[in-house]
Parts: C-alpha cells; structure tokens; sequence
C-alpha cells in the first residue's frame, strides 16, 4: 500500500525536501516544515538535500509511528497488525468512553480513516487507520457536543456570561495607539457579543470614536457600525449589544441614532418584545438583534408611546450624581467622568460605635452633573438602559429590570470581598458590567475568573491584549458552540442559592486525573532545531479553592515527541466554574522559560480517555500540528 502510494514520485529519481513535505500532506500526515527539516536533514545520508524512497519510508515512519500509538494499537490487537471491528469496538467503549456504542460506529470509523482499501473492504482496521483516527478532530480533549449551542438559550439575558470586550475600537494601547475597525470585526470573529464604542463630536457633523483624551487615532461612528453590521452575525446567531460611551452633542446624538437605524434596520431593537413587557428576554427571543446600551430617558412605556413620531430636535436632561468619596483611589481618578469609587461603610463605625445600614456609601460631598441627551437616541434604548451603580441596597430598592451598570474592576474587586452574597444576589437580577481600571494604559487584563466566580454577566477585556486572561476568555467561551453566551450554573441564577466562591460548604466535587504522556511536534524557539528542553504546566481556574497548578518534569533536548508519562490528580470543588489550562514552555536557565503554546477549556467540556490538545500561541492562533497526547479520567 505504502509503495503503491509513493512510487510514482520516485520515477524521477530522489527527492528534496519540500517534495518531501507535499508528500507527507497527500498521505494525509500532518506535519510542521521546521520539524521535517530537521529530520529530512538527519535522515539525508549523502547530505545532497535529495533522499531515497528508503529514506523518506523512514522519515515517514518517524512522524507516524509513535510508540505511544503503537502501544495502544497493540493492547486491542490480535496480531499487533490489524485491528477487527470487535477490537475496535472494545478500545472506543473501555478507552474512549463511547455513549450508544456499536459496530455501525466502529464501521464509519474504519471507513473514515482506514487507507488500505483492502484491510477497509474487510472491515477492519491497521495501524495506518488507528493512527489516523488517533489524529483526528474525534480523538480532540474538546467535546463535539459543546461545539454546538447545547443550553437553554429561553432565560432572560442575566442568566448568561456574555463575552465581552473592552474600547474595541482600540488594537495596541490605550493612550497613542492606533484606533482600527479590525478591533470591531476581530472581537465578533471570536465570538464577542458586547462591543464598546467611545463616541465623539467629529468633523462635518460626523461623530467619531476614539478614546478621549488621548492620541488614539480617530474612526468614523458610521464606518465603525457598517463593519459591525456585516460581522455582527457571522460567528453567532445571538444578540450584539452595543456598549456606547456616549460624549457627543444632542445633534451629533441624532445622527448617530439616524446611522443606527439606517444600518441595522429591522436588526435594530427599538422597542419593546410583546411578550417581554417587564422582564429581560431571552438569547433566543432576541436572535439576529442589536441592542443599543446608552443612557435613557422616560420609561419603556413612554418610548413605545413615542414610536413613530418626529423626535428631531428633541432634547432632555440626564442629571446624575458624581461623588467625592472618603477613599478614592488616585489611579481611578484619571478616567475623566466615568470612575466612580465606592467604599461600602462596616456594619459599625468604629470611632463611634454607632450603627450603619449595610451597603452605606461614605461621602466626603455630592455633586450633580447635567447630560443633554437627544430623545431620538435614548428611544433606542431598550432592555439594556445604562445606569450608575449606587450601591447594592440602592439597587435592591430602586434599579429596574432593564437598568444595567458598569463597574471598574477595582470597585467591583472590594465589593466581592466585602458584600459576596449582595454581589450575588445583584448579579441575579441585573447585567453587570466589569471593565478594567484606568491605570491599564497599557491595555493589560486582569484575571476574569475572578468576576465569573460572583455571576457578573458581561466582564469586558481588552481582546488586543494576549495572554493568561484572554487565554481564559476564549477557553470559556469555546463552551456551547462559541455562541458568545454560556448559561450561568445554577447556583449563581437561583435566589434561594447562598453560594459563596470563597467559602464552598456544599459541592459536588470531581476527582480529575490526567495522565500526560507525550508531546506531538510542539512549536520551537529557534527554526534551526528541533532539540528544545520541553516541560508542560497543568493549571485549574475557578473559585480560590480550585486554583492549583502542577508541572511535568523537563525533557531534554526534544520538542519533536517528549514523552513525559506522569499523571497528575485534581480534585475540583465546583467544577461548574473551573477551566483547565495547559501551557508547553521551554526550559531557560538564563532568561526564564519560554512560552511555546497553550490550550484552554472549561473542565465539564472535557472528553475520557486517549486526547490530543491543540496548542494556540500567545495571540490566540492555532500551532497545528503542534499538540499534547493525554489521557483523561473523572469521576463525581
């Protein structure tokens, strides 16, 4: 079969390297340049850069033959040369933990991958097939059942994360850099589902978006909406909201309101769901919608009153407080008009002993600030009404539920310590908003665990900047087909839930071993060898008592195939929030280790047994072939 395949080929005599490559990809071997290189380099004896059809058998069997594959194929085979379709059955039922297996799966399987096409006619499998199979997207860590959306998409809309960005419109810094449409289409590529816009008085009547009082380059608001029209929906059938930080004049407030409705027409929510008259509606009630996030005037009711009518020329006044509280904190004092730094009283002064109601804010002094807001643009406001966050007894007694609020990190990070449960129970009922501090002028992340851990819906990152949070941003939002919304666990939605991430009393814990056996082809430092000193770090994400990392010992110098063979046991106390991270670094003595690649997934999105885990380098691209080889267990 092997010979039949390549001999052709050979009719010329010897072949270079990048023959060598095309023929490796027609006998469907997947396989990286920088790695073939270097082992058409170590297997070309003569050193002419032309090899022999030995020659390439042998490089063929280096890049296929893995002695892990070989091991397993061995285990379930009668005669270590074929595997029969019962063989088959038996390794996809007690290795793979296969639901409804039967022979019709076995069946599909050797037809899918078996090459020989006498061994496939027989109904069995070689080990060219399994090996096939092995490398396939059915053998991936990632469930095929969560690349769908698989939840309930009926709830009201704070039932769901929702992934969300930070200054979109922005791909470098936040203070000089470039601002750039590709922000926008990037971030719905990925699956965003809530855009920021900064909106400014421009030129010519035409507003513009950029950040404030900075360098950062400008944008037409026109040519930043036409982009998101055409992506809104390519990656997700679910809602786009669209975040506005809104800075612009009345007039300049119509011709947004003009180019939204001219843009997204019928896509545009611009009034109120029949059947979702006082309660949020749900993903699915609002597909193919956009959803416009600003200030409001008036009530829902009003607005649909005023549907139809001339409201050019039509102004109101928004007037909101702006406090100078007791501890402000410098850094958040430089994002002009929009930080606004609580410090939640203790149930007792201290000083003088006297008694607080919880939730008490302490004011140094209050003032009020006047917006003019154009009425053509706050009746685009819908279920997503922009509002000032108080504080959580505030909230209780007066938000409505369409009143949604931003909270700086730092804010949202003290509250988490000092009010967990009123956090939670706040998250419950309102879309909150957690968008990182000011300070970040470098577009750094902070770590978004830790606000999925209190149930806040939309916890917005600056999507430009790689890394560990955005590593985790995607990894989560793998889960239920990238649609950009996951369905909250239960006991974040539930008001009867007392749930408190720092303090677990009542969990459903879940042993998970992992047992890490091999590298595949992973990613060099260096293009001119394939010889790294290798190591992988296994990390768990999720409340404070699940974070935990372990790592592998380092192999050296091989980056081609590892193989490391150490298990590693976790247990996990609430695995409905927990991401597991795997990271390949090299081994440096001198500068530290080097990042190779990494893979990020929610825990319950992880399949059993024999897994390949793509890797993904620190922008997020894929590294194919470059993968780990693993076996996975858990119990509940």
């Amino acid at each position: 079969w092997f010979l039949s395949k390549i001999q052709d080929d050979f009719r010329g005599g010897k072949i270079n390297l990048e023959k060598t490559q095309r023929l490796l990809e027609k006998l469907d071997i997947r396989c990286s340049y920088i790695h073939v290189k270097q082992i058409f380099k170590d297997n070309d004896r003569l050193k002419q850069g032309r090899i022999t059809i030995e020659e390439f058998r042998a490089i063929y069997r280096i890049i296929t033959h893995r002695e892990e594959i070989i091991e397993i194929f061995n285990t379930y085979s009668e005669n270590r040369k074929i595997l029969l379709e019962n063989n088959l059955v038996q390794f996809l039922t007690q290795e793979q933990y296969t639901a409804e297996m039967s022979k019709t799966l076995a069946f599909e399987i050797i037809q899918k991958y078996e090459p020989i096409e006498e061994v496939r006619k027989a109904r069995q499998m070689s080990f060219e097939g399994f090996t096939r199979y092995m490398d396939s997207c059915e053998c991936l860590l990632f469930k095929n059942e969560c690349r769908k959306v698989y939840q309930d998409m009926t709830h009201p809309l704070n039932d769901y994360f929702i992934s969300s960005s930070h200054n979109t419109y922005l791909v470098s810094d936040q203070l000089v850099g470039p601002s750039d449409l590709w922000g926008y289409v990037s971030a719905l590529v990925k699956g965003c589902r809530c855009l920021e816009i900064d909106c400014w008085d421009g030129a010519q009547n035409e507003p513009v978006v950029y950040h404030g009082y900075t360098l950062t380059s400008k944008l037409l608001f026109k040519t930043v909406i036409q982009a998101i029209h055409k992506y809104a929906f390519m990656t997700s059938d679910y809602p786009v909201v669209l975040s506005l930080e809104n800075h612009c004049s009345p007039a300049q407030q119509e011709i947004m309101a003009d180019n939204l409705q001219t843009t997204f027409g019928e896509s545009l929510l611009s009034d109120m769901l029949a059947d979702f008259p006082d309660t949020l509606p749900s993903p699915e009630a609002l597909k193919f919608k956009v959803l416009v996030k600003n200030k409001k005037i008036g009530t829902l009711k009003e607005t649909h009153e005023r549907k139809g009518s001339d409201k050019r020329g039509k102004v109101e006044e928004w007037e909101e407080e702006v406090a100078d509280l007791e501890e402000e904190e410098e850094e958040e004092k430089f994002k002009e008009s929009e930080i606004f730094e609580s410090v939640l009283a203790d149930n007792q002064d201290k000083e003088t002993g006297v008694k607080k109601l919880p939730g008490v804010m302490l004011f140094k002094k209050k003032k009020t600030r006047k917006l003019k807001i154009a009425l053509a643009l706050s009746d685009l406001v819908i279920y997503t009404k922009a509002e000032k966050f108080k504080s959580f007894q505030h909230s209780r007694l007066y938000q409505q539920f369409n009143e949604n609020n931003s909270i700086g990190e730092t804010q949202a990070r003290k509250l988490s310590k000092l009010r967990v449960h009123e956090f939670i129970f706040h998250t419950r009922r309102f879309i909150t908003r957690i968008y990182p501090k000011a300070t970040r002028a470098d577009s750094s992340n902070f770590n978004p665990q830790e606000f999925w851990n209190i149930g806040c819906q939309m916890v917005a990152l600056n999507f430009q900047t790689p890394g560990l949070p955005m590593d985790l941003q995607n990894g989560k939002f793998l889960d239920n087909g990238g649609s950009g919304y996951i369905l909250k666990p239960h006991f974040l939605r539930e008001s009867e839930s007392y749930f408190n991430p720092s303090n677990i009393k009542e969990s459903m814990p879940i042993t998970l071993t992992i047992r890490l056996i091999s590298g595949i082809q992973l990613p060099l430092t260096h293009s001119s060898s394939n010889k790294g000193d290798t190591l992988v770090i296994i990390e768990v994400f999720g409340v404070p008592n699940d974070q935990m990392k372990q790592q592998t010992r380092v192999i050296k110098k091989n980056a081609f195939s590892p193989r490391w063979n150490e298990t590693f046991t976790f247990i996990i106390r609430v695995p409905e929030l927990a991401l597991i991270r795997f990271v390949v670094e090299s081994q440096g003595l001198i500068a530290g280790n080097e990042f190779l690649g990494q893979y990020t997934l929610p825990l319950l999105c992880m399949n059993k047994g024999y897994r390949r885990i793509p890797l993904f380098s620190r922008m997020g691209e894929s590294l194919e072939p470059a993968s780990l080889f693993v076996y996975v267990w858990y119990v509940r």
